[in-house]
């Protein structure tokens, strides 16, 4: 099946537009650039500000709204800049401010909003704060910016309670006084150079503060926070329950507990809106909040506070029709409750990309995959990988597009363990791979050194053969490819303004994610036979169809529910 030999792509795009006037923060597609991985200007192998600016028309001619970037600040990247040591500086790897306004500036040029990575939870231990907290006496207005401790037992030589890192082992790490001897413990729900940021302090809430304007003056379009679910600890710092500790998924996060989710934790965003509503009527917040349902994560995008929040609950999906439909239900249902905006998203730099992770077997999703793990079927996971895609930019709402997916990129699950990175793998007695495997640079021309991530051919992690054929250059006008699917998905997206839709389930066979949305039907077979294909005029199919009269196994289609004419 091709385009051509169902409705013109030319006729529809060139006749229908975007719905004017709508808030882009409630229907923008958004692409995550991981910049240490997206492109390389100068040869070191690491991603750069320069090499995001080179390839920013790439994205403007996929059809994207606003890129999101991880964190460039300056850092020792012990997590890979999620250690930020100055919140107002670019980290030399990456380049400099001025390098981040060229960006900046030639991203709206294209038409590209741009979103910055906000890490409130924690700092580097590098942090000039930290550093000064170290020198401080117990008591001190300095460690009163982090969270410092006595330790339990005769001698303190217990930690102060019995919180884990998300990363593995202990939360806290035990301090050396001047004089040598063993001092107090300061938290890290993270890397022992991460240390926990004490929202309670008056100062702490006005640095940040700041910090958002400054990054705002600048002219970024918004944040998105990093776990923003966690700033707010419970009072006296209890211990995590059995009960809390059930409930952990792949990555450590515990979703319920004296460290996650407390009801304060709002005062911190409604601060943040009231600043934000101050510029332009556009700017975005969008939290990172692992929460334990989706009631508690509409909190969080409630009117006074921020825009957006990921769906989770819609990413760790199964490749069910029944969970599908329940997901989106759920999802949509919280997200009116408050009247904010559903979103969508499949893979990110956290987790195992979608292409991999649906070609492995029904089950908890892995935190990374070895060489000796059970390898994902490809070929599987990248028909279930593109029928998603369909699926997710089908429906209403706001949509996440994570770097390389619209290449069809799997994780790289075959990566010798001497070159991990991910504070996971050692912190975990070197038994979880981590996240690793889905930050491996992009491939962007098969036939140049390095793929063409930068000059001279050097990465920073090693790609996987299997990137030569899906890179970027390999794609482009092929029929087929999954990058023209999502240029292709994402103009009539616009087109059919699908993001401003309404959603209507419609009764389908089982095994099958059928909806109305405006003009259009979708359906998504999820089983594992062939069913009768909808009534429509076929618009587009995630897979080939040799058969028009049926929907096979794993592919979603778009139709028109009314044959479109000029």
């Amino acid at each position: 099946m091709t385009i051509e030999e169902t409705v013109a792509f030319s006729d529809i795009t060139a006749d229908l537009e975007s719905t004017p006037g709508q808030d882009w923060r409630r229907t923008a597609v958004v692409y995550q650039i991981y910049p240490r991985s997206f492109a390389d200007s100068n040869g070191d192998g690491i991603g750069d500000l320069p090499g995001i600016n080179h390839r920013l028309p790439a994205l403007a001619e996929l059809g994207v709204d606003a890129i999101w970037l991880s964190p460039f600040y300056k850092s020792p990247q012990a997590d890979a800049g999620y250690d930020v040591a100055d919140y107002r500086d670019v980290d030399p790897v990456f380049g400099t401010l001025a390098d981040f306004d060229a960006m900046l500036e030639r991203a709206h040029g294209l038409g590209l909003k741009v979103i910055v990575d906000l890490v409130p939870n924690h700092s580097s231990d590098e942090h000039v704060w930290f550093q000064q907290a170290l020198a401080a006496a117990p008591g001190s207005p300095e460690r009163d910016r982090y969270v410092f401790r006595e330790g339990r037992g005769e001698h303190g030589e217990l930690p102060p309670n019995n919180w884990e890192s998300c990363f593995r082992g202990p939360a806290w790490t035990r301090t050396t006084n001047p004089d040598g001897t063993p001092g107090q413990w300061y938290l890290h729900l993270f890397d022992t150079k991460q240390p926990d940021w004490n929202w309670e302090n008056p100062q702490v809430r006005a640095e940040f503060l700041d910090v958002l304007r400054f990054w705002l003056d600048r002219g970024v379009d918004g944040f998105r926070v990093d776990v923003a679910h966690a700033l707010i600890k419970a009072p006296g710092l209890p211990d995590m329950k059995a009960s809390d500790e059930v409930v952990e998924d792949s990555e450590g996060y515990f979703h319920t507990g004296p460290m996650w989710d407390q009801d304060r934790v709002h005062e911190v965003y409604r601060e943040w809106r009231a600043l934000l509503d101050t510029y332009s009527p556009d700017r975005i917040l969008c939290a990172e909040a692992w929460v334990p349902s989706l009631s508690r994560l509409a909190r969080y995008v409630r009117e006074d506070e921020m825009h957006q929040a990921f769906n989770f609950d819609y990413l760790e999906s199964e490749w069910d029709a029944t969970h599908l439909r329940s997901v989106i239900d759920s999802s949509v249902a919280a997200n009116d409750e408050v009247g904010a905006p559903t979103t969508w998203v499949l893979s990110n730099h956290d987790v195992v990309r979608h292409v991999s992770r649906l070609g492995l077997p029904a089950g908890p999703r892995p935190n990374g995959i070895r060489a000796q793990d059970q390898q994902p079927d490809y070929q599987l996971g990248l028909r279930r990988a593109r029928a998603s895609t369909l699926l997710m930019l089908a429906l209403p709402g706001s949509a996440y597009i994570y770097q390389g997916e619209e290449l069809g990129l799997p994780d790289h699950t075959e990566l010798d363990d001497d070159l991990r990175q991910d504070p996971t793998w050692w912190r975990s007695g070197y038994t979880e791979a981590g996240r690793d495997g889905c930050r491996v640079p992009l491939p962007w021309e098969a036939g140049e050194p390095g793929l063409g991530f930068g000059p001279g051919g050097a990465t920073w992690l090693p790609q996987p053969a299997s990137y030569a054929e899906l890179a970027r250059d390999k794609q482009e006008d092929v029929e087929g490819s999954t990058l023209e699917m999502y240029r292709t998905a994402l103009a009539f997206r616009r087109a059919f303004a699908l993001a401003v839709g309404d959603l209507e389930w419609v009764d389908a066979e089982p095994g099958v994610v059928r909806f109305v949305n405006g003009e259009l039907t979708i359906a998504a077979n999820t089983g594992t036979e062939a069913v009768p294909m909808p009534v429509g005029e076929l618009l587009m199919a995630s897979g080939e169809l040799t058969d028009h009269s049926v929907l096979p196994p794993d592919t979603t289609v778009w139709l028109l529910t009314e044959v479109f004419s000029e």
